[in-house]
């Protein structure tokens, strides 16, 4: 093996590969056109290619791929939510994600190693009961423990006996882990691209034509394409992008931040978070502890990053864990949320009959990616809403059919 790569390192000619296609030149029209090429584009895009048949795609991204939230979270994946709906979605997101590098022959780096959310009050641990009764009623291993398990589960976690942020117990969700955030977009991406689905890169969406109640052409900065179906999955930019087709969202924008340390020897096997500290922490492959919380308490589409949080946010991790009070950081980021007014997305459909929603994740929307991708291709492809999207359709908010998932959140907002 090691004169094989030698004598291939050594050769002069090599036969190069991508596993992205250069940016195509548009084509007039297309079956489908997707708003955004971060996670959740990608694998509608996917689905669509593979499952339903439908190759006549096109991906259109106003940066580069998957540069955006996508790009800019913490990489967890959970189930551990509080409505019937919601646990009963994120539940298949996580059997794909047990099985994603298998079926996209491309290694996301799944991690299944759990998540551990923290009680410092009794009213915390009675909202542990609520969610964790939901989760075994739907399946999903999680349970209430004790300080004793939360002390067996992460030996070297401040439990700060008699202090103001005691650990009277904890939410233990078996099925939580990480995957590898940029993996996921480029497994579909590729994936995707093999069956012929175009991915346009820098391609800024700038309007919408319509005739009537539909949808017949989307305007760029690169021209303007004829388009069968429009699906939306733009992120942090999904009310503007809404607003230019006529169509207002229940959206809020606010800044979500973290940040990562210094690689570290291996010591923390389980995700940690604690709603009282606003913080959570898991370490990842590379060693780094990627340390998050709370979104920023004012409304701005801004990627830019903050002292306060990254002060915040260490006081939070030192709390947890104090030996890391002489650790470095490394980097420190922040992605755009879409919040909903019960913190729950919105899927399906639209005002418009040929313009479909996938949208309002705020800081969830990374878990979702295969089961949101899955099951939104299968609603365009059909030409009506999944059955499992229908409790996240947009005129819930309208007839008051509200999934309140605000106490679900790794690090309450």
């Amino acid at each position: 093996m090691p004169l094989s790569l030698l004598k291939y390192g050594l050769r002069n000619r090599h036969v190069s590969f991508n596993d992205i296609p250069p940016t195509p030149e548009l084509k007039p029209s297309y079956d489908v056109v997707i708003l955004g090429g971060g996670g959740h584009g990608l694998a509608a895009a996917y689905y669509l290619s593979h499952v339903h048949g439908i190759r006549d795609v096109a991906v259109l991204e106003k940066g580069y791929l998957a540069g955006g939230n996508t790009a800019r979270n913490t990489t967890v994946v959970r189930s551990n939510y509080m409505t019937e709906p919601s646990v009963r979605f994120y539940k298949e997101a996580v059997k794909l994600y047990e099985t994603m590098s298998e079926d996209l022959g491309f290694n996301i780096m799944f991690s299944q190693r759990g998540q551990l959310t923290l009680a410092h009050s009794e009213a915390t641990l009675r909202s542990f009961h609520l969610r964790a009764e939901m989760g075994k009623h739907m399946g999903t291993r999680i349970e209430v423990v004790d300080p004793k398990t939360v002390a067996e589960i992460c030996p070297l976690l401040n439990l700060d006996m008699g202090g103001q942020h005691e650990v009277l117990g904890g939410l233990w969700h078996e099925d939580g882990g990480t995957a590898r955030h940029d993996a996921v977009a480029w497994g579909y991406a590729k994936r995707a691209a093999e069956r012929g689905v175009e991915i346009h890169q820098r391609t800024e969406v700038t309007g919408f034509e319509k005739n009537g109640n539909r949808v017949t052409h989307v305007k760029t900065n690169r021209g303007k394409i004829a388009a069968g179906q429009v699906l939306q999955a733009a992120g942090g930019l999904n009310g503007h992008v809404a607003g230019l087709a006529g169509i207002r969202l229940p959206i809020r924008c606010f800044p979500l931040q973290a940040m990562v340390t210094q690689p570290l020897k291996p010591f923390l096997d389980t995700l940690i978070s604690s709603a009282n500290l606003h913080t959570y922490i898991l370490q990842s492959s590379r060693g780094e502890l990627v340390i998050g919380g709370g979104s920023d308490p004012y409304q701005l589409a801004s990627t830019r990053s903050t002292l306060d949080q990254k002060e915040h946010l260490a006081e939070g991790a030192l709390h947890l864990f104090p030996f890391l009070h002489k650790v470095k950081l490394l980097r420190q980021w922040a992605g755009i949320t879409d919040m909903t007014p019960d913190y729950s997305p919105v899927m399906g459909a639209s005002p418009l009959e040929n313009y479909w929603l996938d949208c309002g994740w705020g800081t969830w929307g990374f878990k979702a990616t295969p089961v949101a991708g899955k099951y939104m291709a299968e609603t365009v492809a059909r030409g009506r809403v999944s059955d499992i999207l229908k409790p996240f359709d947009l005129q819930r908010f309208e007839k008051f059919e509200l999934l309140n998932e605000m106490g679900a959140t790794a690090a309450s907002h």
